[in-house]
């Protein structure tokens, strides 16, 4: 049975339904565990679509209240965090503000004020100059996510691929670095069916990428990036296929971060 790690909830201020109604939808489609994965709260005003730290002892209940509506099946407690260099040490506070389940590690930013996966930047895509400039800054930043020390996962791998907007020739200079990233520090990377949702209309990451991953060993997990109850498990045959397809037999689930190999499911019915 799979999971889903990768959820939201409405106090990330861009997303809907009560969390009960993600693990309600978990249930319903075979799922094995679902976590709550909120934008991780930053000490100030950071940008408008983050839990503000005012929220976060709600978003702790709101997650105990879960469990205890669904005993028996597992609702797993976690953040995904933005990787920002000079930001390291509420990284490391951020460790010690819950017993977590696990942490995700995630880029977006690759400038103050600047999302890389945010539409109202679009502008800055024109050119192909541009797009090589924007996945160069992008692709080192993961790499430092990576590296980091501070996660258990590492989300939506080539998400500047959202837009549709792609360098020219082989993109495998920028898969290496990260790829043999993750072999050093025994990472976890997604498999994140929210690029189907996307502009892009594919999964995160490319199937050459997963095709390197796991000649590297690499292991994954598959997830949704869920905002929305119906987003949960979604596409996740579909996930399902392209990981088999690479080579992939196994996945991970976490407990108080700490990773276990689990088998995958040979077949998994369509959503």
């Amino acid at each position: 049975m799979l999971t889903d790690y990768h959820t939201h909830t409405p106090l990330c201020l861009h997303a809907e339904g009560h969390p009960r109604e993600y693990v309600r939808q978990a249930r319903e489609r075979g799922l094995a565990e679902i976590g709550l994965s909120d934008h991780n709260p930053m000490p100030e005003h950071f940008d408008d679509w983050r839990m503000p730290m005012a929220d976060f002892p709600k978003y702790l209940d709101i997650v105990e209240e879960s469990r205890a509506e669904n005993p028996g099946f597992p609702v797993r407690l976690a953040l995904e965090c933005d990787y920002l260099p000079g930001r390291e040490r509420w990284l490391e506070e951020t460790q010690t503000l819950a017993d977590w389940d696990y942490l995700i590690g995630s880029v977006h930013y690759i400038a103050p004020e600047w999302a890389v996966d945010d539409p109202k930047h679009i502008s800055r895509w024109k050119g192909q100059a541009a797009v090589e400039e924007i996945w160069d800054a992008y692709w080192k930043l993961y790499e430092q996510n990576i590296r980091s020390g501070f996660f258990d996962f590492f989300a939506h791998p080539d998400l500047p691929k959202k837009f549709g907007f792609r360098p020219v020739g082989d993109l495998r200079r920028y898969y290496e670095p990260v790829i043999q990233a993750l072999a050093d520090v025994k990472g976890v990377l997604e498999v994140s069916t929210a690029g189907l949702r996307k502009e892009v209309g594919e999964i995160y990451p490319s199937g050459e990428m997963l095709d390197m991953a796991f000649a590297a060993g690499v292991p994954i997990v598959i997830n949704s990036d869920a905002h929305a109850p119906g987003e949960v498990g979604q596409d996740f045959a579909k996930a399902l296929a392209l990981v088999r397809a690479a080579g992939y037999r196994s996945t991970v689930r976490y407990v108080k971060r700490r990773r276990i190999d689990v088998p995958l499911p040979e077949t998994w019915p369509a959503s």
